[in-house]
């Protein structure tokens, strides 16, 4: 069993050591000793294992799309709708996921000569999923074939309303199934029981993404090259985890754009104020994604369709600025309703050394922004939390957020009869149910919690995955990062432990948030910056000790056209506790 440290914030989970072992690898693979450990602790150990993770293939890595149950199904009926020239309608979600799914379709189907158009549900007004009202609109507009992309595995109404009105209904989702499935025409998703196909975390754009390929490989075609930007930037935003056949494709997905620079990355990169030489999966993830994700959180996520397959470059930059505006916009709600939950939470009466899961409400959240909000609550509490919008008829629609060991699907599952709707991933969901249920949804939830989790599972923790020296920090140790790259769920970057560094100057807080010091060690001074450890400053001026260890991740800043080696510091400890 590793290790454990005790932190200002967390308990360090400490890396195993092998010196023998990890200088092997190190040496083999010519990496740092840092890097080698890090893949030590990975469970990458063994050089079959190694080769594995650092050296992608398609061979190796990417199933064939005739392997998921119904895809060939869902293709013969596109054809035909093709051939005979039938109307098609997509069906996509508000989410980065939803609309590159939408993108990739279109851009894939339009070339073929298929008729067809594309629906994105107002988060509000129209909520999630489809509904047996559009189906009954496309009936009347004369679809003979509807197609979800990124939704539809709880579709039971609009699954009937499809059979009698004669459309055929192909769902392509991934989250996970109820007890029982829609009885549509087609049901593609590999998280289906009966699925065979050997990946399971496709997100809904790599789901719709198998579709096309096994499409275009029956029509003898090559797929556009568009699709794998389509492709990478819904698989990054939805945070699935970057294994497997995800990694591969977002590592072939970062080649292309790298290369290729599309109208609508140019301008997201502009936007956000990427200036790196190489794009990497973090960029996406922090800076790219978030700007077409506030359109669906605030607007009309239609537009964000457009704007990624769109030709025309005034076009294209008129809803860049309006997605920059829409994004700054989003930012400043969520500070406001982060806010207004931590106040109402601490006004709550509600004892958090006593309660594991944080539940707040208010009318004048914002839907689209409250998952995210919760995400920020579950960092700071540790617990798993659920924040709802309470509309005018007294439902309640919510997102929450879990943390690593607890499933909030498989409770929503048990707490059911609670609940109007619920669906999602074991990490992240969302519901609605009447505002009478809330106190009996709470009191279920914490015993769920109480009955699997022990007092340790909720106590916040990070995974240290290498010791490393503060002269280590260099160049070197950037260049083998890369190998590790594409960095995200379930493969994140790094985190190292130096041990009996030097506080070398007074910490500096800014913007009430963000913790900024220099520390010595190992012959070398670097600055380090915590974000979002306000906290850390009066520890660190009141430090006992002359040296403290330090978590901390490294990475590339980039800055009028100079690259430096910047330390972001997750958390300290007393060096005796580390050691």
């Amino acid at each position: 069993m590793n290790s454990l440290c005790y932190g200002a914030k967390y308990v360090w989970r400490m890396p195993e050591e092998n010196d023998q072992r990890i200088a092997h690898i190190a040496a083999t693979y010519n990496l740092s000793i840092p890097i080698a450990h890090t893949l030590y602790t990975r469970g990458f150990q063994e050089h079959d294992q190694i080769n594995s993770f650092l050296f992608s293939s398609f061979e190796k890595d990417v199933a064939h799309p005739s392997q998921m149950k119904d895809a060939q199904k869902a293709v013969d009926r596109i054809l035909y709708a093709i051939a005979k020239k039938e109307s098609i309608l997509l069906f996509g979600d508000y989410d980065v996921d939803g609309i590159t799914s939408t993108a990739l379709m279109m851009i894939g189907l339009l070339p073929l000569g298929a008729r067809v158009n594309f629906y994105l549900p107002h988060r509000v007004r129209d909520g999630y999923g489809i509904s047996s009202k559009i189906v009954e609109r496309a009936a009347q507009n004369g679809y003979k074939v509807i197609i979800t992309v990124d939704n539809g595995i709880t579709a039971f109404d609009p699954a009937l309303k499809a059979k009698e009105l004669g459309i055929d209904l192909i769902i392509t989702d991934h989250h996970r199934p109820h007890d029982a499935v829609p009885d549509s025409f087609a049901l593609v998703n590999p998280n289906q029981d009966d699925c065979q196909y050997p990946f399971k975390d496709l997100a809904g754009v790599g789901v719709a993404f198998k579709v096309l390929s096994l499409l275009y490989e029956q029509k003898g075609m090559e797929l556009p090259p568009k699709v794998y930007e389509l492709l990478l930037l819904g698989t990054i935003a939805d945070v699935v985890p970057l294994l497997g056949e995800n990694r591969y494709w977002v590592r072939h997905g970062l080649h292309y754009i790298n290369t290729v620079e599309s109208l609508s990355l140019k301008t997201l990169k502009q936007n956000g104020k990427v200036v790196k030489p190489l794009i990497s999966s973090l960029d996406i993830g922090f800076s790219i994604a978030p700007q077409i994700n506030a359109l669906g959180r605030l607007q009309d996520p239609r537009q964000g369709v457009k704007f990624l397959i769109g030709a025309d470059k005034g076009e294209v930059q008129e809803v860049g600025r309006v997605l920059l505006e829409l994004n700054e916009a989003r930012k400043e709600i969520e500070r406001s309703i982060l806010l207004d939950a931590k106040k109402q939470i601490e006004e709550s009466g509600i004892d958090l050394d006593v309660s594991n899961v944080v539940i707040a409400s208010s009318k004048n959240w914002r839907p689209g922004v409250i998952g995210l909000v919760a995400s920020r609550l579950v960092s700071e509490y540790g617990k798993p939390t659920l924040l709802f919008h309470e509309t005018k008829d007294g439902l309640l629609k919510g997102s929450c957020r879990s943390i690593d060991e607890f499933n909030i699907f498989d409770a929503l599952h048990e707490s059911r009869d609670l609940l109007e709707q619920f669906g999602g991933h074991s990490q992240a969901a969302g519901l609605s149910l009447k505002k009478e249920n809330l106190p009996k949804l709470r009191a279920k939830l914490e015993e769920i919690v109480n009955k699997q989790l022990t007092p340790f599972d909720l106590k916040q923790k990070i995974d240290i995955d290498a010791q490393a020296k503060l002269n280590d920090f260099n160049q070197k140790i950037v260049r083998d990062m890369h190998h590790l790259e594409p960095f995200g769920h379930k493969n994140r970057q790094p985190l190292f432990v130096v041990e009996e560094v030097t506080l070398v100057q007074k910490p500096k807080l800014l913007k009430d948030a963000h913790v900024k010091c220099s520390i010595f060690a190992d012959g070398v001074i670097k600055p380090v910056i915590f974000f979002n450890r306000p906290d850390l400053y009066d520890r660190l001026l009141s430090l006992d000790t002359d040296t403290f260890s330090i978590a901390a991740q490294v990475s590339e800043n980039y800055w009028n056209g100079r690259t430096n080696i910047e330390l972001m510091g997750v958390d300290i400890a007393d060096t005796k506790d580390a050691s």
